[in-house]
């Protein structure tokens, strides 16, 4: 296989597609201010690409937590992942469907929770909220699949919810599988079993 024209050509689709993200959420943001408030912010795609790209053509299944648009689990679907994402917004699930379909993606998507039934938040403080992660029935029931089911993992939670992600993959995750969690301000931090590492 000659990967060296696969990847440009991988790379021109994925930036197709990061392009038509950020248009999707340019249209987003558009009526933000007619609307009460509404916990999605776009992680930066082209990082979170750069961060996927070594895992490309393995087919590692990748789930998104809070998948939104889509944009991430179709990237990953096209680099050659089985991508899922749940996303627990009935309109955001619906574009990402439809994103998915403009770009003969397989990915799929669940409407729901990321959170496995019956899992409790409690943080080091006893606090047991979750800050911006709606409730509802969980994706996993939908997808037929259980969080240990996935290789690698990625979030872009909101300040304060990467604990919970952290603690969420040490109870229900793989130790061997990759945890990614987005960051504005610290780009995309890996861990693996609980701990943070060193990307390769």
């Amino acid at each position: 296989m000659d990967t060296t024209l696969n990847d440009a050509a991988l790379r021109a689709q994925l930036a197709t597609l990061r392009a038509e993200g950020w248009s999707m959420y340019e249209r987003f943001t558009e009526g933000a201010l007619d609307r009460p408030f509404h916990p999605f912010v776009t992680a930066d795609y082209e990082e979170v690409g750069e961060a996927l790209w070594p895992m490309r053509h393995q087919g590692l299944r990748f789930l998104e937590w809070g998948s939104a648009t889509g944009v991430i689990t179709v990237m990953a679907d096209l680099m050659g992942c089985d991508a899922c994402g749940i996303e627990l917004d009935s309109a955001l699930h619906a574009q990402a469907v439809a994103l998915a379909s403009r770009f003969s993606s397989t990915a799929r998507f669940a409407h729901g929770s990321f959170l496995p039934t019956g899992y409790q938040w409690r943080a080091r403080d006893g606090d047991t909220r979750t800050g911006t992660i709606g409730e509802g029935p969980s994706g996993y029931l939908q997808l037929g699949r259980a969080l240990d089911d996935f290789d690698v993992v990625f979030g872009y939670p909101w300040d304060g919810e990467a604990a919970m992600m952290l603690d969420l993959m040490q109870q229900y995750g793989r130790s061997d599988a990759l945890l990614l969690i987005g960051s504005a301000a610290d780009g995309i931090t890996r861990y693996r079993g609980g701990r943070r590492e060193t990307a390769r």
